[in-house]
């Protein structure tokens, strides 16, 4: 785990090919079929022939919850005989899955979710930080999709999300691996050409079919890069404009992935400034 742009897939192959290992994503983004530039998806290249399981499960115009992740993942490692990898920086997904997070599985409600959807940022986190003080204390208000996600809990069932969350005993033996840097602005680098790489990808273009295939769905409007390429689209900004915008906001997102990560006092950290892949690798296969 570690915050966006640190190399954890990369990685992740390479230990699973030590290892004879399979890999299981624990990233909300590539859950998404056609997700791909705009989430840095790993290609089959990429992959290099390990299998890897929860990437393209539903289309973007579906819900998909930390509760259906927890299940299906969970059935994915009762069942794999092999060492198991978990690779992603959705904090939510791994607490849910291997830190003994509860979450009750809700069905989406489609009509309130339409109507939450009409409503501006500010005035959604209003409604959150007045149903519900302490989630909203955990998320961003540019979080829209949990956001919206929090309030339908809570209409549906009449709780606040954040009181029906339990924990109970972890079910797995886990050895937890974050990847940070010590110097700060070498993520912040990092990110920054990876967001240019995006753009002389077709990340544009892939957005615009997005559109085209599936609508503006609360998962492309709540997902970095895209929600920004969508502002340049409807002409609110330029192209040079959009890209700053992604730049910065996912720079502000890697801050809040490592503010969730610290929470877990188990996890082995290395710095990918400090250290090469083949020391950390190495390091964690002692």
């Amino acid at each position: 785990m570690g915050p966006t742009a640190t190399g954890k897939t990369e990685l992740a192959v390479k230990l699973a090919k030590i290892l004879g290992g399979e890999i299981i994503s624990a990233d909300s983004r590539l859950v998404y079929r056609d997700f791909n530039i705009g989430t840095a998806k790993p290609d089959k290249e990429e992959m290099q022939g390990i299998p890897h399981y929860m990437i393209d499960v539903v289309d973007p115009c579906e819900v998909y919850t930390a509760g259906k992740y927890k299940k299906e993942a969970g059935r994915l490692l009762e069942n794999i005989s092999k060492p198991v990898i978990i690779t992603g920086g959705t904090g939510f997904y791994i607490r849910s899955l291997l830190e003994g997070l509860d979450i009750p599985e809700i069905d989406p409600d489609v009509e309130f979710r339409k109507a939450m959807e009409k409503l501006d940022k500010q005035d959604l986190y209003k409604k959150l930080q007045e149903c519900d003080p302490v989630m909203a204390l955990k998320l961003h208000y540019n979080d829209t999709f949990r956001i919206i996600r929090a309030l339908e809990v809570q209409h549906l069932i009449g709780k606040p999300m954040s009181e029906i969350q339990s924990m109970s005993e972890p079910k797995y033996e886990v050895l937890y691996v974050g990847l940070n840097a010590a110097d700060r602005e070498f993520i912040y680098n990092r990110i920054n050409q990876r967001v240019i790489k995006m753009v002389e990808l077709g990340l544009v273009s892939e957005c615009e079919s997005l559109i085209e295939k599936y609508g503006r769905t609360p998962s492309l409007l709540g997902t970095l890069g895209y929600r920004e390429i969508c502002e340049y689209l409807d002409g609110l900004c330029s192209l040079d404009e959009a890209i700053e915008k992604i730049q910065k906001n996912t720079r502000n997102f890697a801050k809040r992935q490592l503010t969730w990560f610290r929470a877990n006092k188990e996890i082995h950290w290395f710095n990918i400034d400090e250290a090469t892949q083949e020391e950390i690798i190495s390091s964690i296969l002692q």
